[in-house]
């Protein structure tokens, strides 16, 4: 089955994830794109045992380059108060994958009996009366745009081409994180799109995609059937369908993909859409370079406050050394009270939602 890809291609999957993929052979052992917690590690039994193995038919190419991407990552990167160390463009940069998302489309041949009731709009004008102090009672004429309602049913016998349906269980998840893609530029799969990139292995047959599908159907036919009465609005719409020479596409979504390593050493992946260029990521400051800064600025403080001692104890003996001794006991107070902020910036930070940028 793999041959059919056109390339050297292997299975691998994350030990940690399980998320699968076909990974360019001098690849199978790349960090995990979604995880970022293992390995890959390649699949050598049952291969060909495994589900919807078989190559898309269409691939949404990456328009976002490499430079624009870098610069999206830049832009992640900055303004983040006591960043994590390993948070930074570079590291980012270096971890960069190139990653395709499975999608579903279905073709259907629907026939249905429908009802629904649709209005139409109508204009009607009345008066208003009106009072002021300068001019007394005026009428003010006032138009109202109202909907005349009226049940319909009719037969529909329709062909609809690539309806979405999600081949992951995390599109959803995806999908709002990223934003949609735009589908109209899809191209047909050629071997060269994995020659620098891994493709994610659905995890959805069609079979259960297909619940989501049919309302977005439902909803297309609806919006048909508004149109075929000339209406203005559409309510209650009901059907009874019949769906007929159903075909599944296999589509591929573009995104790059890379991470960093927070304070506890956790993975916090960094996601870039490889045709918007939109980010989605979890920036967070670090409470462990905060503190340590802190730290810093109270040992400042006590330095200060040993030598504003040293002058006050000199001051008994030379009076004029009190007054720089008071002078240090409050700097020293200032500096340590200081101590704070770098705490309260980073946990005021980390208060914010997760940003799409």
């Amino acid at each position: 089955m793999l041959e059919l890809w056109e390339t050297e291609v292997v299975v691998a999957v994350c030990p940690h994830c399980d998320w699968r993929y076909v990974v360019p052979t001098e690849k199978a052992t790349l960090r995990c794109p979604h995880c970022f917690a293992a390995d890959l590690e390649p699949v050598v039994d049952d291969v060909e045992q495994l589900p919807y193995l078989r190559p898309p038919e269409l691939v949404t190419p990456f328009t976002v380059t490499k430079a624009v991407a870098d610069k999206r990552i830049e832009e992640f990167a900055d303004g983040i108060p006591f960043a994590p160390r390993d948070l930074n463009p570079e590291t980012l940069r270096s971890r960069v994958q190139r990653l395709y998302l499975p999608m579903w489309l279905v073709d259907s041949d629907v026939m249905a009996t429908w009802g629904a009731e649709v209005g139409f709009d109508y204009n009607v004008v009345s008066h208003r009366e009106r009072y002021s102090d300068g001019s007394g009672w005026d009428t003010q004429q006032v138009q109202e745009t109202r909907i005349r309602w009226e049940a319909r049913v009719g037969q529909l016998e329709r062909h609809y081409d690539n309806v979405v349906a999600p081949a992951l269980e995390q599109h959803a998840a995806m999908e709002q994180a990223l934003g949609a893609y735009a589908l109209d530029v899809a191209q047909p799969y050629a071997a060269g799109d994995l020659a620098r990139a891994l493709a994610r292995l659905p995890d959805r047959a069609p079979e259960a995609a297909w619940a989501d599908a049919a309302p977005t159907l439902q909803a297309a036919a609806g919006e048909e059937c508004r149109q075929a009465a000339s209406a203005d609005h559409i309510r209650q719409f009901r059907w009874s369908p019949t769906y007929t020479g159903q075909h599944w596409t296999l589509l591929l979504l573009p995104l790059y993909a890379t991470y960093y390593l927070d304070d506890d050493a956790e993975p916090r992946p960094v996601l870039i859409n490889g045709q918007s260029g939109r980010v989605f990521g979890v920036r967070r400051a670090s409470m462990q370079r905060a503190q340590h800064t802190a730290l810093i600025i109270v040992a400042i403080a006590a330095v200060l406050f040993l030598l504003s001692l040293v002058a006050g104890v000199a001051g008994l003996a030379a009076p004029p050394l009190l007054v720089v001794g008071g002078i240090g006991g409050v700097l020293a107070l200032c500096v340590g009270l200081g101590g704070i902020i770098p705490i309260f910036r980073a946990w005021q930070f980390n208060r914010k939602p997760v940003e799409t940028l």
